[in-house]
């Protein structure tokens, strides 16, 4: 499948384990309950595609884009995601459990009820992108955009910032956090 375009396709309930999407354009195709286990989806393009309950265990998802997905249920459990958009995307009780996500783009984002721990979590946000009933564990720090511009925030702060935003999460500490 590398670098087919699958737009629009209706693949849901597929098994794809081990397989190679990389490169592949999957925009706004319907992935409902498919098994991704161990696949790879570099710079695949996802975006409005609907991954409902899918399972993208151990997935290489690096450069992939997932603006404006729908990923209510999934799970990411030890998945890799490094430079990935999902801005705008939806991961409602989303499994991220050992998950690394590495410059991912979650601004307008909706996080809810999704379960972290021990991710690694260097994430961009916003100030509409949404952690109600997040919980877990994970490494921050958090780059923050809002309309005064950007900071970083981490460690004790950007665990106050998360619960106060309706998470429940232990924001653990790094060595480089310890000075």
């Amino acid at each position: 499948m590398i670098g087919l375009n699958l737009s629009g396709a209706d693949l849901s309930g597929g098994t794809f384990q081990e397989s190679w999407f990389s490169d592949a354009r999957l925009v706004g195709a319907k992935l409902i309950d498919v098994d991704f286990y161990r696949s790879h989806a570099e710079g695949a393009d996802f975006s409005g595609a609907d991954l409902t309950r899918a399972s993208l265990v151990r997935a290489n998802l690096d450069d992939a884009v997932f603006r404006g997905a729908v990923l209510d249920g999934a799970d990411l459990v030890k998945a890799s995601l490094y430079e990935v958009d999902a801005s705008t995307a939806s991961l409602r009780g989303t499994r991220l459990m050992g998950a690394s996500l590495i410059d991912v783009d979650f601004r307008g984002a909706d996080l809810s009820q999704a379960i972290v721990r021990q991710n690694t979590f260097k994430v961009t946000v916003d100030e509409t992108t949404q952690f109600t009933d997040m919980s877990g564990t994970l490494f921050g720090p958090v780059l923050l955009i809002s309309q005064g511009g950007e900071r970083e925030i981490k460690g004790n702060e950007l665990q106050q910032w998360l619960r106060a935003r309706g998470a429940d999460v232990e924001v653990l500490e790094t060595r480089s956090d310890r000075g």
